[in-house]
């Protein structure tokens, strides 16, 4: 009895509460923990005007909506930054199983992602907080418009953030044949995202397939592949 009670406790002693394993699943859920944040403040922030709205219907919605504006602001940041450390448990993952290149053009889709959408977010927050309400509406419809565009233009960042971690684990065998097809067909139209420039169609940069459809898509994947991720053996020490 004594010495099964010793073993026990040099057991506990040798795994600590908050160790490395505790540590490196945070890190693998935090995809989970960014999709919440982002349809939260998703929600909060609502769907913004279009481009061709009037400069004064433009500067009114940021006029009446700044407070929750502002308050989705920080909550849109949080969810940015947990995808960008998801996507580097993803490339400590993809180093387990001896496929680092696609770990480090996560790892550049991210940070690529990461700063493109923080701008964004920042370029709104701005909106809401100082230039909204002042009277001055033709700037205020110009940095409308620049959201719309930046976030066109995000999609090609979005469809390497899909693509590299897709790639990594079914050359790794974590993925099969079937749903690495459905992945690479996010990928094609993530970077047919970026091409939602005909005003007044469904491919126009404020058109819910921009707006709408490929954040869903976007965001089911990250949902999924946190699964694929959590499926990959680790030995790392990093955590």
């Amino acid at each position: 009895m004594t010495s099964i009670t010793t073993t026990a406790s040099a057991t506990a002693k040798s795994s600590p509460k908050f160790g490395r394993a505790f540590f490196e699943n945070l890190w693998r859920s935090s995809g989970i923990q960014g999709v919440a944040f982002l349809v939260v403040g998703a929600i909060l922030a609502g769907v913004g005007p279009s481009i061709a709205a009037s400069p004064d219907s433009i500067a009114a919605f940021y006029t009446a909506n700044s407070t929750r504006l502002l308050i989705a602001t920080p909550i849109l940041a949080l969810g940015v930054l947990n995808l960008v450390w998801f996507m580097q448990s993803i490339r400590v993952a993809l180093a387990e199983v001896g496929l680092d290149g696609w770990g480090a053009a996560a790892t550049a889709a991210s940070a690529m992602m990461g700063a493109t959408l923080f701008l964004l977010i920042a370029v709104q927050g701005v909106l809401a907080y100082a230039i909204a309400g002042t009277g001055a509406n033709a700037l205020t419809s110009g940095l409308n418009a620049l959201l719309a565009a930046g976030f066109v233009l995000s999609s090609f960042p979005r469809a390497m953030f899909v693509m590299a971690p897709s790639f990594g684990f079914w050359r790794a065998g974590y993925i099969s044949n079937v749903q690495f097809v459905v992945a690479v067909g996010l990928v094609i139209l993530g970077v047919l995202g970026g091409t939602t420039w005909i005003a007044g169609t469904i491919w126009a940069p404020d058109a819910a397939f921009s707006r709408i459809v490929l954040p869903v898509l976007e965001v089911v994947w990250v949902v999924w592949i946190s699964r694929v991720v959590s499926r990959v053996p680790s030995t790392s020490t990093g955590f």
